[in-house]
């Protein structure tokens, strides 16, 4: 009766530390469900690197007259690992988006919306990056402010 006795008793704390265990494992954040856990936090985690008034002379359009202009302040999505070389590219970056966005009238910059003027900047800042053979320092260029006058 007493080896049936501990034999039950080691069979629970077995049991019981294999519940355990199982339980220790789900909660640390391994599979699937950590992974989207890791990415979230890996989100937050970014920094945010400005370029402030990059000004542009747009192009006249047929029977348009007079100079106008289109000033845009970027913020650029860094991973904080890139956040430095983000910072030491902004000549670089001022410089594409000057190209990229002066190639545009004044009727061609009224009529987009900024998600489609940042979409233009991303590209522009792909082809720059891919035609140096370099990976870019950040995840996105982002509109902070814009004015088209």
């Amino acid at each position: 009766m007493s080896k049936k006795l501990i034999l039950g008793g080691v069979a629970t704390v077995l049991l019981l530390s294999a519940g355990g265990a199982a339980a220790w494992w789900k909660l640390k954040d391994h599979g699937p469900a950590g992974e989207a856990k890791a990415h979230v936090a890996e989100a937050v985690d970014y920094k945010y690197v400005t370029l402030d008034k990059v000004i542009v002379m747009l192009r006249n359009g047929e029977q348009e007259s007079g100079s106008h202009y289109l000033a845009v302040d970027l913020v650029f999505k860094a991973p904080p690992k890139t956040e430095k070389q983000t910072r030491d590219h902004l000549p670089l970056l001022r410089s594409v988006a000057v190209k990229a966005l002066s190639e545009r009238t004044r009727a061609q910059a009224s009529s987009m919306g900024v998600d489609a003027l940042a979409s233009t900047l991303n590209e522009a800042f792909h082809e720059a990056y891919a035609a140096e053979h370099q990976e870019m320092p950040f995840a996105e260029a982002m509109i902070g402010k814009l004015i088209v006058e």
